[in-house]
């Protein structure tokens, strides 16, 4: 069950950029804010975030409030994510700097740097990189916390599926999506007959350039008058349902990469381009009847010791050991050792990046040689393939993760104003 991260981890980078500290520095004459149960807010603490949040709301040309309704509106966030974070210390919620550290980079890739631009961004704004690993770590352990604690009080049912899937919203939400790219060769309202039929012969053919192989991208820079020609006429995605209706009819009968004919509307003609397609209907999928044995690097044995353990395992299949016989003697993933290895029917997204790779890969009833995952070190067989229609199960499960969605957002408010009704709270400001 997916639900959407935190929304304070996800505007995390500009609070990174804007802040000019992330933890609470004890100073002199440094006072306690509030206590919270068996924490406490430091007044320097809610200096600190005031002063970030002056910064934002100045990036952002928002008019501030008073200094009491903001000093007020701090310390009541710094409340609630002093209960979070205690509540996650209680339930045993721990951050593995591998998952840390794949955050940090995906924070640095979002805002179009390496991580060692981003550390040199960070220390420009008088920020360490270790400083900045540990406030997310915090809000990672927020948003795990909300995840189990909301996510256990929402119920999604068949009939609410059925019921959203049948309703001209539940349609739209789960049509089709397409990332297009169009080039435009606008026509004036004034337009002669000559001036028309001029753009449509060029139209026509720039069509027929594209169709013998010219690129779309290129093309729209230098002949499309639309206001994206400078991106390559990257639309972005559009539902069908988006579009004026002969445009939503000729995309929808395209094959990625295919273009339309040239389109005409009021305000001119236009060329269409599909570059990607995602969900509606006859969403055909391909399935891994898969076995593996795991071998995991622990206390007692390290991750070369475990290398040489697959290793030996693998010569002994070579050698004509049965896989499933192994499996059940030595494969360390307690899912499938007992069923000799086998993981059953899979989807490649349902696998990390290093096992879909290989299994999509090798070739059937061949085992492959040993690799390693953040789970260990595998060999895998792949026994079958097959390609099933998934249309059905997958509009289900994008309706259901929708309700759940929305639902979480409903239920979070109301759990977030009961855990602060149930805190011991003492403001000492």
């Amino acid at each position: 069950m997916h639900f959407k991260l935190h929304t304070a981890l996800i505007g995390l980078c500009a609070g990174l950029f804007l802040s000019t500290s992330l933890q609470a520095q004890v100073v002199p004459l440094d006072r306690v804010a509030a206590i919270v149960d068996n924490d406490v807010v430091m007044a320097s603490q809610l200096e600190e975030r005031m002063g970030a949040v002056r910064q934002q709301l100045s990036e952002r040309d928002t008019e501030l409030p008073p200094d009491d309704i903001l000093k007020r509106q701090v310390l009541d966030r710094l409340i609630l994510e002093s209960i979070q974070l205690q509540m996650g210390d209680r339930a045993g919620i721990r951050i593995e700097d591998a998952s840390l550290n794949q955050t940090m980079q995906q924070l640095a890739e979002r805002n179009g740097v390496s991580l060692d631009e981003f550390r040199a961004a960070l220390a420009r704004d008088g920020i360490s990189y270790n400083q900045a690993r540990e406030q997310i770590r915090r809000e990672m352990i927020i948003n795990r916390v909300r995840q189990r604690r909301v996510a256990e009080r929402i119920q999604v049912t068949d009939q609410e599926v059925r019921n959203f899937l049948s309703s001209e919203a539940g349609r739209y939400q789960t049509s089709a999506d397409y990332r297009l790219a169009m080039i435009v060769l606008p026509v004036s309202e004034t337009a002669s007959s000559s001036e028309l039929n001029e753009k449509a012969a060029l139209a026509s053919e720039i069509h027929e350039e594209l169709s013998s192989g010219a690129d779309f991208g290129s093309v729209a820079v230098s002949r499309s008058g639309g206001d994206t020609a400078l991106e390559g006429g990257e639309l972005g995605w559009r539902k069908a349902a988006q579009l004026p209706g002969p445009f939503a009819s000729a995309v929808s009968a395209l094959e990625v990469g295919e273009i339309t004919p040239p389109l005409r509307s009021p305000a001119g003609f236009h060329i269409l381009k599909l570059l990607e397609k995602r969900g509606g209907e006859n969403q055909m999928v391909d399935e891994f009847n898969v076995r593996h044995i795991l071998i995991k690097p622990s206390e007692i044995r390290s991750d070369g010791e475990a290398a040489q353990l697959v290793q030996r395992l693998y010569d002994r299949i070579q050698g004509g050991e049965s896989f499933a016989n192994l499996a059940r003697s030595f494969s360390e993933d307690p899912g499938s050792a007992l069923n000799g290895g086998s993981l059953n029917w899979v989807t490649p997204e349902a696998m990390v990046p290093e096992f879909r790779e290989v299994m999509a890969s090798i070739e059937q009833d061949k085992v492959s040689r040993p690799f390693q995952s953040q789970f260990g070190w595998h060999i895998l067989e792949v026994t079958d393939r097959r390609n099933v229609d998934m249309t059905d199960d997958m509009r289900e499960q994008q309706a259901t993760s929708l309700l759940q969605n929305r639902k979480f957002d409903e239920e979070l408010q109301t759990w977030l104003l009961e855990i602060r009704d149930e805190a011991y709270v003492e403001i000492k400001i």
